[in-house]
């Protein structure tokens, strides 16, 4: 059986695994030992990142929605609860823009609430 010399694969791999950690700090972008883990790990929060990220754009929209809606003299969950009772199907995402981006289309939707 023929001999099988793996430095061309090896050398291949840790390329591809330094272009990848290109910019992280002292050994983490050098060393393949310490390269390999600092992917990982970078890997992993930036999957939790993602995740986090929906909550923290959830949050933002619901804290200009209570702005919007304070100015309106409302409070934000007796305004939610009125746009399910008044079967308004528009969710935080656009009411929160409409608040910030277009506020006489929000002060529409607003009355109508009340009306």
């Amino acid at each position: 059986m023929a001999r099988v010399k793996r430095g061309v694969t090896s050398h291949k791999k840790h390329k591809k695994l330094h272009k990848l950690t290109k910019g992280y700090r002292g050994g983490r972008g050098k060393l393949v030992r310490e390269a390999k883990s600092a992917l990982l790990h970078a890997g992993e929060y930036a999957f939790a990142g993602r995740k986090l990220r929906k909550r923290d754009m959830r949050k933002l929209w619901i804290i200009q929605l209570g702005n919007a809606v304070k100015t309106e003299g409302l409070s934000y969950s007796k305004f939610i609860h009125q746009l399910k009772l008044n079967n308004i199907h528009l969710d935080r995402k656009i009411l929160a823009d409409l608040a910030v981006n277009h506020p006489q289309d929000f002060k529409k939707i607003v009355h109508e609430i009340r009306a």
